[in-house]
């Protein structure tokens, strides 16, 4: 994708294990919408996904028993 790190954070991860992770930022279009979000540039062999900043931002939410992205349900009061 040509992203280059703009700055770096720990993060911890599920087995409370710290790792430095570089972040760079991109403007994605997807069927859903279209926003500029954080990403975290990972290392050769980590796998892609798409974290909870971006699903918020484009209002999608992930139903685990069919394990399908879904627009999120919103409501007024």
């Amino acid at each position: 994708m040509g992203l280059k790190p703009l700055r770096e954070h720990v993060f911890v991860l599920t087995d409370s294990t710290r790792v430095v992770g570089k972040i760079s930022e991109r403007y994605i279009i997807l069927p859903q919408g279209e926003e500029h979000t954080p990403v975290i540039l990972g290392k050769e062999g980590d796998q892609a996904v798409l974290g909870a900043v971006t699903l918020k931002m484009l209002r999608l939410v992930l139903d685990p028993f069919k394990r399908e992205l879904k627009l999120m349900r919103i409501t007024s009061v």
